[in-house]
């Protein structure tokens, strides 16, 4: 992990407004707590609303420096593990969403990605895509960067969806299990 990310912006996957079912403080002790995902790094995070702050499922919040609406303070990061059944559920749909918004930023990975050892590729890591894709893509790049992922499969013959490549692996990283990490800092 990169020391010092912080994440600017969050897309809540799931709020408890009586704060978690498991937590044995009397009710009007429990805080409310928002479960949430980075916008740029993916990081998994549980925030802590203002007071009176009631917040939606995909809702996005600013969660940077500065004088922040509706968020009191970043409780700390999270482990998949740690997220509510509504949370994970909602995850896929908020990552697929992200990957939409922002198309360049995945496929630049395809034009920019770069050998992690001597016998691997950072592509190679993408679920489907092994060495004969890995070395098609790093042609076609040499003759000119890809657009966007219609561009990738239509340049690189029998390619796995690109898109869903790229959010399989966001989702397998956010499960903590990957020795490298393309798209997600925990």
């Amino acid at each position: 992990m990169t020391i010092g990310i912080k994440e600017e912006a969050a897309i809540v996957l799931d709020f408890l407004p009586n704060g978690y079912p498991f937590d044995t403080k009397p009710t009007h002790m429990k805080t409310p707590i928002a479960q949430a995902i980075g916008k740029k790094h993916f990081i998994l995070l549980e925030l802590v609303p203002k007071k009176g702050i009631h917040l939606e499922p995909y809702e996005e919040i600013y969660i940077g420096e500065g004088k922040r609406d509706k968020i009191h303070h970043i409780k700390g990061k999270l482990t998949i593990d740690k997220l509510t059944q509504t949370a994970k559920t909602e995850a896929r749909f908020i990552i697929t969403d992200i990957v939409d918004k922002d198309p360049k930023r995945f496929v630049d990975f395809f034009n920019k990605a770069q050998p992690l050892t001597t016998r691997m590729h950072q592509i190679e890591l993408l679920p489907g895509v092994g060495k004969k894709h890995m070395w098609e893509i790093i042609e076609e790049r040499k003759e000119k960067d890809f657009e966007d992922f219609n561009d990738l499969k239509k340049r690189v013959k029998l390619m796995p969806d690109p898109k869903k490549a790229v959010i399989k692996r966001i989702e397998k990283e956010l499960g903590g299990l990957e020795k490298h990490r393309v798209f997600v800092d925990i």
